[in-house]
C-alpha cells in the first residue's frame, strides 16, 4: 500500500511539473499568436507599386518562384504552403506539395486549393498579368514580391514576405542573421591583398550559347564579396559571350553552374589550353540554386564560391 501511495505521489508530482512547463510555455506562444493577429489588417505595398490588403494572418500560401519558397519556409511557415511551382526543388519538403505549374500556371488549380495569399513574383509580372488578375478576381490577395538582384533587394523580398505573412520579426531575424554571416565572409576575404585577388569567368549557360554574369547581378556582388575580380566586370546583367572572346580574358579561375560534366567539357575545348584556369585546372562546379536564386541561401553560395576559388582562406 505505501508502495502504491508513493507510486501514485510520484506521478502526481510528474503531472504537476509537466503542466508547470507546459504552463510556461502557453504564454509565449498565446504571445506569439497575438501580436502576429495584431498585424492584420495590413497593407502591404509589393513590386508593382500597389498596396495589397490582406485583411487576416494567412492559413493557405500559394507560392509562384522558387525563391518565395525558400523564404516562406525559411521564415517557419512550411506548413501553410499549400502550392509550388513545377521548379521547386527546396527544401526537400516542397516534393509533397501540391503543384501548380512552370512559368504558366493553372490559375483553376491554384482557386481550387483555396489559398488566402498568393506571393507571385515581379520577373513574370506581365507575362503572367491575366493569370494574376484571375486569382485576384477570385478575391485571392496577390503580392508581387521583387525581383532580386542583389543583397539588399533580397533583404527586402524577405521582409516583404515577413509582413504579408505576419512573420515580420521571424523576417527581421533571417536577415539580421544572413547580413552578421556576410560580414563574416568579408572580414576573412580581407586577408586577400589586391595583387592575390583571382580574376574569375562564371558561366551560366554552356557553349555553344555561352552566358556569364556581369555588372548588376548576384555573382558580380558575390565575387567582389570575396575580393575576387569579374572577368567579364565589362558586361552588363546576364550577356552572352564569344569563346574568342573569354580567351582574350585569360581568367584564372572559370566557374560552372551547369553541373560536374561542364566542368570536363570545359577544360578540353579547342583552342582553350592556354587560359590560365585551364592550365592551373582551376575549374568549378557550383550549385546553380545557391547563386543565382534570391533567398536565404544566397550566404552558402558566395561560400561555396570562397572555398573553390581561394581555399587556403576559406576551407576549414
Amino acid at each position: 500500500m505505501k508502495k502504491f501511495a508513493g507510486l501514485l505521489l510520484s506521478l502526481l508530482l510528474a503531472a504537476g511539473v509537466l503542466a508547470g512547463c507546459g504552463s510556461a510555455e502557453a504564454p509565449a506562444q498565446q504571445q506569439k499568436q497575438e501580436k502576429t493577429a495584431e498585424a492584420f489588417p495590413a497593407e502591404v505595398k509589393d513590386a508593382s507599386g500597389k498596396e495589397i490588403k490582406i485583411e487576416k494572418e494567412p492559413q493557405k500560401i500559394v507560392s509562384l518562384m522558387p525563391s518565395n519558397t525558400e523564404i516562406t519556409y525559411a521564415l517557419g511557415l512550411g506548413k501553410k504552403v499549400v502550392g509550388v511551382t513545377d521548379f521547386d526543388t527546396y527544401p526537400k519538403e516542397v516534393k509533397d506539395v501540391e503543384k501548380i505549374g512552370g512559368m504558366e500556371f493553372n490559375t483553376e488549380k491554384i482557386i481550387s486549393l483555396n489559398p488566402d495569399l498568393v506571393l507571385a513574383h515581379a520577373s513574370s509580372m506581365q507575362s503572367a498579368e491575366e493569370g494574376l488578375k484571375q486569382l485576384r478576381d477570385a478575391g485571392i490577395p496577390v503580392v508581387t514580391v521583387n525581383d532580386a538582384t542583389s543583397f539588399e533587394e533580397t533583404y527586402q523580398s524577405i521582409n516583404m514576405i515577413g509582413e504579408a505573412t505576419g512573420a515580420k520579426q521571424e523576417a527581421g531575424d533571417l536577415v539580421k542573421s544572413m547580413k552578421s554571416d556576410l560580414a563574416a565572409i568579408k572580414e576573412k576575404a580581407e586577408r586577400i591583398s589586391e595583387s592575390e585577388q583571382k580574376k574569375v569567368f562564371v558561366e551560366v549557360s554552356p557553349a555553344p550559347d555561352i552566358y556569364t554574369t556581369g555588372k548588376g547581378t548576384f555573382m558580380n556582388e558575390m565575387l567582389e564579396a570575396i575580393h575576387a575580380k569579374n572577368a567579364a566586370s565589362e558586361q552588363e546583367g546576364w550577356a552572352k559571350m564569344t569563346e574568342e572572346s573569354i580567351v582574350k580574358l585569360n581568367p584564372d579561375v572559370i566557374v560552372t553552374t551547369n553541373g560536374a560534366t561542364s566542368v570536363d567539357e570545359i577544360k578540353k575545348r579547342s583552342g582553350w589550353s592556354n587560359v590560365k584556369a585551364i592550365q592551373n585546372n582551376e575549374v568549378y562546379d557550383v550549385d546553380p540554386d545557391l547563386v543565382t536564386r534570391p533567398g536565404p541561401r544566397l550566404i552558402k553560395g558566395v561560400e561555396e564560391l570562397a572555398e573553390n576559388i581561394y581555399p587556403d582562406v576559406f576551407k576549414k
